[in-house]
């Protein structure tokens, strides 16, 4: 199954996180990351008006776990890297934030677990790593490709490539 991620920080050392997450992934065996985006400088959307900016990205991975395994792995992994997490603030800033955005053509809905990801057209942040590395995914549930949800987003919000991959 080919999962595709979401990753962001805005805590510490931004760059550090990301790049960690994407190592233990490998190093847990949660499966072989075989595509990563560029790093992206985007400011933060919702939450407290004064957290820094974040850094954002996507990675592609090939894996033989279940939805359910790979959303507890990495919550496990964020966990590992300090996150806390607090149900009634869900916007905060954190270290790291890893999301199931697609799952090969998955619609899941369940507690803990919505593939695909329910904001991710809404999100520039997101919809810009993700078309770097898979520009024609089709969304399951809009049937709609990732190149195509990026030129119909209403997201204005500042998003800016960096000259480095994740």
């Amino acid at each position: 199954m080919r999962y595709y991620l979401g990753l962001g920080s805005n805590l510490g050392d931004s760059k550090f996180f990301l790049r960690q997450a994407v190592k233990l992934i490998e190093e847990q065996g949660l499966g072989k990351i075989v595509l990563k985006s560029s790093l992206y400088l985007t400011e933060p959307k919702g939450g407290p008006r004064n957290q820094n900016q974040y850094l954002n990205a996507a990675a592609a991975v090939e894996s033989s776990l279940s939805p359910e395994q790979m959303m507890a792995a990495l919550q496990k992994i964020e966990s590992d890297l300090g996150r806390t997490r607090n149900p009634a603030q869900p916007n905060r800033p954190r270290k790291i934030d890893l999301d199931i955005l697609v799952a090969d053509d998955i619609i899941k809905s369940e507690p803990g677990l919505i593939i695909p990801h329910p904001r991710m057209a809404d999100r520039r942040f997101v919809l810009e790593p993700l078309s770097e590395i898979a520009p024609d995914l089709i969304h399951p549930v809009l049937k709609k490709s990732v190149l195509e949800l990026l030129r119909e987003s209403g997201d204005k919000g500042q998003v800016t490539k960096l000259g480095e991959k994740l």
